[in-house]
């Protein structure tokens, strides 16, 4: 029996990536395009557009790392129980497999 190799646990990073690049570039645009407005000079915008993504880059790095690992926690938290049930009950998790495969 070969092995088969599913790649969608890996799809996650893509999604975050794309998602934390849009939200970095219209809030830095934003912020940098408000202290314009107020501005005449480019340092206060340079200055606070570096700060917004500095902030922004922290805030996405942050909540994307604890978004990934309460995921990951439950993926192991149901595999353990899985491994529980496959071995206190493999004749009802047989069934349960087999239903699944002939709904779909």
């Amino acid at each position: 029996m070969e092995i088969e190799n599913h790649y969608i646990n890996r799809s996650g990073w893509l999604r975050a990536a794309v998602l934390g690049a849009n939200d970095g570039i219209l809030s830095t645009t934003s912020l940098a395009i408000g202290v314009a407005a107020t501005s005449v000079t480019r340092e206060p915008i340079l200055l606070a557009a570096v700060a917004g993504l500095a902030a922004g880059a922290l805030s996405m790095a942050a909540g994307e790392y604890v978004s990934v690992s309460s995921q990951a926690d439950v993926e192991t938290a149901d595999l353990k129980r899985e491994k529980l049930e496959l071995q206190n009950r493999p004749e009802s998790e047989l069934e349960e497999l087999t239903l699944i495969y002939k709904e779909d």
